[in-house]
């Protein structure tokens, strides 16, 4: 029979590799998504969504439709760590930006892999000396590091301005605050256990 101990380590091994899974998921979703679905897409640019209902001239602030994953990737990462460890989250965000090189459209392939890659390594900067303070803040600082890191870097690379800048930074924002509660919970059950 397995001690609790045992028990406990194996749900954490297998939540991570969950994390892991949903977080290389986000690559070739959020690729797929600026491509393919929006409710406007732009000839030779990216499908749009809106991410706020108010922005200049009274028009909705639009985004690129990848930015929802890629604010979930961030989550996930620091998830990924907290499961897996440090090692395995390097290799998780190089894995990552390799598969984003492989899966991305031919013109957004050094955009996104560069993107992701900086973006994910700023991430992993901020949460590791973080995370000792509490697993929420350090998500949420964490991710706002990566979520800036990579809208600027995506929207320069992809599309020579950054003209998609706010609705970059407040698509992604919605995702880490719509993750937040599920991270306040698991850090609860975490605590009672």
């Amino acid at each position: 029979m397995r001690s609790p101990p045992d028990m406990k380590m194996n749900r954490n091994k297998a939540e991570g590799l969950a994390y892991f899974i949903a977080f290389i998921a986000c690559i070739p979703t959020a690729n797929w998504l600026i491509g393919n679905v929006g409710t406007v897409c732009v000839p030779k640019g990216p499908c749009l969504v809106p991410v706020w209902p108010w922005g200049a001239g009274g028009q909705a602030v639009m985004a690129p439709s990848g930015v929802m994953m890629i604010g979930l990737a961030l989550v996930l990462r620091d998830l990924v760590q907290r499961r897996l460890g440090r090692n395995i989250t390097i290799a998780a965000i190089v894995a990552g930006a390799a598969f984003s090189g492989a899966v991305a459209p031919p013109a957004l392939i050094v955009a996104s892999t560069a993107a992701f890659l900086l973006s994910e390594l700023a991430d992993f900067a901020v949460y590791t000396p973080l995370q000792a303070r509490g697993l929420v803040l350090a998500v949420l600082a964490s991710s706002v590091v990566g979520l800036v890191a990579d809208s600027v870097l995506f929207l320069w690379l992809a599309f020579g301005n950054l003209d998609y800048l706010a609705g970059q930074i407040l698509g992604k924002l919605w995702m880490v605050l719509l993750a937040l509660p599920v991270v306040a919970w698991i850090r609860n059950r975490e605590a009672r256990v």
